[in-house]
């Protein structure tokens, strides 16, 4: 197992590899659909962004309510691929880490090549035992959103795959591979 600290570099994110399997410490944000308009239109606007993407990792999540006792609620991953139209201008701007699951489109694929990123999957059904990574969890931005406001979290050994790494290799694809070779 692989472990990484964010904030990241591009050498901490060209070692990863497709499948390779990880544990995550560090800073990290929140942001989905919601989120990540307010983002894409502050960047069109010349607007300050509600924390500095440059090296960092974004994980598309809506955690549940917190009960007393609890950090955060259950904070599974959200689909990705709906961030996909709002994510190329991140990439652009020094975004090193996306954290969900499913797949994504050729052109954040071909983007994350270009800018050196890597896409982790985190398993989706699993938020309370996510959950046990979040050590920290602060609402940064956009609380008018609720679960989808942006969040400042801090994570130990959080497990994740990398789904997809800096070179665009795909494990939906190496794995849709692996299957039809041995289902022939």
């Amino acid at each position: 197992m692989i472990e990484i600290k964010a904030p990241f570099n591009d050498n901490d994110i060209e070692k990863l590899v497709c499948g390779d399997i990880i544990k995550l410490s560090g800073v990290i944000y929140t942001g989905r659909d919601a989120a990540h308009k307010r983002i894409i239109n502050a960047i069109n606007n010349n607007e300050e962004l509600p924390f500095d993407v440059n090296g960092m990792g974004i994980y598309y999540v809506g955690p549940s309510p917190s009960r007393e006792d609890q950090i955060i609620g259950s904070a599974g991953p959200t689909t990705s691929y709906r961030m996909d139209d709002l994510t190329i201008p991140l990439l652009e701007r020094g975004l090193k880490v996306m954290i969900g699951k499913g797949k994504r489109s050729k052109e954040v694929i071909d983007s994350m090549i270009k800018n050196k990123c890597v896409y982790l999957a985190a398993v989706g059904g699993a938020g309370a035992y996510i959950s046990s990574s979040i050590k920290k969890n602060e609402i940064i931005a956009y609380e008018d959103l609720g679960t989808e406001a942006v969040r400042r979290l801090e994570v130990e050994n959080l497990q994740l795959i990398v789904a997809i790494d800096c070179n665009g290799n795909s494990i939906y694809e190496k794995g849709r591979l692996m299957f039809e070779k041995t289902n022939k």
